[in-house]
């Protein structure tokens, strides 16, 4: 796989745009590429999205990349990564199917106008402009005049002008267009003390207010073969989803579950047995997850899992899943924050993670206090870099998406203060602890 890093070395430095506040237009731009210049194309295909539309807008990002742009209040936005200040020469490869078109094209946030009139893709200058810090760089094209059908195709932002020994990070794997776009995930992975049996995880979440964009999974209680946490489907629903994976022989089946749970089975990342409450959950307010693992004496494992919403007042039982040819108790903790959809990978989410604790097989309850932050393969290939784990106000956090400066460094160990207070919970009493 591509790193997603270019570096230019050559001694030309472009021109910069004057500071109007005037959109610029491509007759006056000082952006015209020097045949002496190194340019770099970033495909809309990995590295746009429509990041406003109106209802029935039919504007898409494709393979080919921006398409079906047909109403003006609609924006699409383009983002890559200068590793520090620069400046820089901006195009696009771009085509009015039919008639001619003006669009709007800001470059973090410095307005720019340009027209298209040719019905083949052409490399059409923008302008330039001085980038003055390290970080992502945004994009935003909308439509402005148009007399066909639609404002125009384009597949590539045009970059022209990096300074000598610049990097430049963007999604540029074709084959990993969907992860890129979907954004980096991140985890806390936890180490329980050798040779402990772990029969029960416990973890918190709290979601701060703001961070709960559309397609965020806060996942709490993970562990070989499963996962439990919340999730904000839409802008009308929400989910506690736990789920557990099918072994390499066999599948998983469900045993119980609590009052309004769906259950049904999964494919797509693996395949498995799923279930889910539909419950509003509120960024802002602290959740409970609880997780139990054991051998049946026949060759199976069952997992269970509850959930405690203070506003409810008391743990509400998901579902216990039997997983054949498999015997263990949880193995492998950890915890993640990812977007499972990709047209809003350009949003951001954050959560804060703590006072996770186990209790062995003995009926000892151990803290976890101590993590190691890591990320996927999106983060790991620097397809994105918009990633960060840490340490706030003795909790650990991840936070992922929205294209901010500075991520954090992966495999990164976090300590977190410990409370001593294992979690009030009266594990007998808990709904559907026995069969």
């Amino acid at each position: 796989m591509q790193t997603g890093i270019v570096t230019f070395l050559y001694a030309f430095a472009v021109s910069v745009a004057c500071a109007s506040n005037e959109p610029d237009t491509a007759a006056k731009s000082s952006a015209l590429p020097n045949l002496s210049d190194t340019t770099l194309s970033i495909p809309l295909a990995g590295n746009g999205f429509i990041t406003h539309t109106v209802s029935g807008g039919s504007e898409v990002i494709t393979a080919q990349g921006l398409t079906n742009w047909r109403n003006s209040e609609s924006k699409a936005s383009v983002y890559f990564r200068l590793d520090k200040a620069e400046k820089i020469a901006v195009s696009l490869r771009a085509k009015a199917p039919s008639g001619t078109s003006t669009i709007r094209v800001s470059v973090n946030g410095k307005p720019f106008s340009v027209s298209l009139t040719a019905s083949d893709f052409q490399t059409i200058p923008v302008g330039s402009i001085a980038i003055p810090a390290a970080g992502y760089v945004k994009v935003d094209l909308q439509g402005a005049h148009k007399s066909g059908d639609s404002f125009g195709e384009i597949s590539d932002l045009i970059i022209t002008g990096p300074a000598a020994n610049s990097t430049i990070v963007f999604a540029n794997d074709p084959a990993n267009y969907y992860w890129s776009r979907r954004g980096p995930s991140v985890h806390l992975k936890y180490a329980p003390p050798a040779a402990t049996d772990v029969e029960w995880f416990y973890n918190e979440i709290t979601v701060p207010t703001g961070e709960d964009n559309i397609g965020s999974y806060y996942m709490a209680n993970g562990f070989s073969g499963g996962y439990f946490g919340i999730q904000v489907n839409s802008a009308t629903e929400r989910r506690v989803l736990f789920s557990i994976w099918d072994p390499s022989a066999g599948k998983t089946t469900l045993v119980r579950k609590g009052p309004n749970v769906t259950d049904n089975g999964f494919d797509g990342e693996g395949t498995g047995g799923q279930s889910y409450l539909k419950y509003n959950w509120k960024a802002g307010t602290t959740y409970r997850f609880l997780t139990h693992g054991v051998p049946d004496g026949s060759g199976n494992t069952l997992f269970s899992s509850w959930f405690f919403a203070p506003e409810v007042g008391n743990w509400q039982f998901i579902a216990t899943w039997k997983k054949p040819n498999t015997t263990t108790y949880l193995t492998g903790l950890y915890s993640f924050l990812e977007n499972f959809i990709d047209k809003v990978g350009y949003t951001g989410r954050k959560a804060f993670y703590t006072n996770q604790w186990i209790r062995s097989t003995t009926g000892n309850w151990i803290e976890l206090a101590s993590a190691t932050f890591t990320g996927d393969a999106t983060a790991k290939n620097r397809q994105r870099l918009d990633y960060a784990g840490g340490v706030e106000n003795g909790q650990f956090f991840l936070q992922n998406g929205g294209f901010f400066a500075n991520p954090v460094p992966l495999n990164k160990s976090l300590s977190r203060l410990s409370t001593g207070l294992p979690p009030a919970v009266d594990l007998n009493s808990l709904p559907n602890i026995h069969p």
